[in-house]
């Protein structure tokens, strides 16, 4: 899938992990995209590792079989891919009341940020982990958060529109907005995966109420902070 430098040494699908498969589907790489520098590397290992935990990345499957896991789900289900495009990581797979929709992850500049639409000269939000940017078209993110927190006394919905920009898919010409309501598993997420995520949803500052915790079990809801 990438390597950094244009050789193999930091590579994530130029090797095969040693039981040959990732999420239960055979590893199969797409493509080879090198890294724009070291920092660059850490970052997209990082979001893959996490990505491998949350349940509802599928690796390297292509849009048509995305479709085809997508195409009897209601709208606003959604997966994490690898991208069958050379130039891209991640991809985003859809379904939309107008069908499947694959929407590209770009990662450059520091962050992890949908493409923008041409007529739209609106900056769209980075992110350092793509379950971030996930997190934030959801409405889960702490940006939407605090956001509507602090509008208490005014227009909550205002206040929560401004904080999380609408992105719109065009669709043969049409606009529709980008809706992510359901994550879908390649399989039954495990009690304690559920458990810390469960703990994630209760924000602001779950975790930092975990120090009594033994070192083992606050390790491991470190290692995933995303509610989804």
């Amino acid at each position: 899938m990438v390597t950094f430098g244009g050789r193999n040494p930091l590579a994530m699908s130029s090797v095969t992990p040693p039981e040959g498969r990732l999420q239960g589907l055979n590893f199969t790489p797409h493509h080879y995209k090198p890294f724009s520098s070291h920092e660059h590397y850490q970052q997209v290992m990082c979001a893959l590792h996490k990505l491998q935990q949350s349940g509802f990345y599928w690796g390297a499957i292509s849009g048509r079989e995305a479709n085809s896991l997508l195409r009897s789900q209601t709208p606003g289900t959604f997966l994490v891919r690898d991208s069958s495009d050379h130039h891209y990581f991640f991809t985003l797979s859809v379904q939309t009341i107008k069908g499947t929709r694959n929407l590209r992850i770009h990662s450059e500049g520091g962050g992890f940020f949908l493409q923008a639409d041409p007529p739209n000269t609106q900056e769209l939000p980075k992110f350092d982990c793509v379950l971030k940017l996930i997190e934030h078209y959801m409405g889960k993110g702490e940006d939407t958060e605090r956001t509507s927190e602090g509008a208490s006394g005014g227009n909550s919905e205002e206040a929560k529109t401004k904080a999380r920009i609408v992105y719109l898919i065009d669709s043969s010409g049409e606009k529709i907005p980008l809706e992510l309501l359901r994550p879908l598993m390649t399989s039954l997420s495990s009690l304690q995966h559920m458990c810390r995520r469960t703990l994630n949803n209760q924000r602001p500052g779950a975790l930092e109420q975990t120090e009594a915790l033994p070192h083992t079990i606050r390790d491991f809801l470190q290692e995933y902070d995303s509610p989804i």
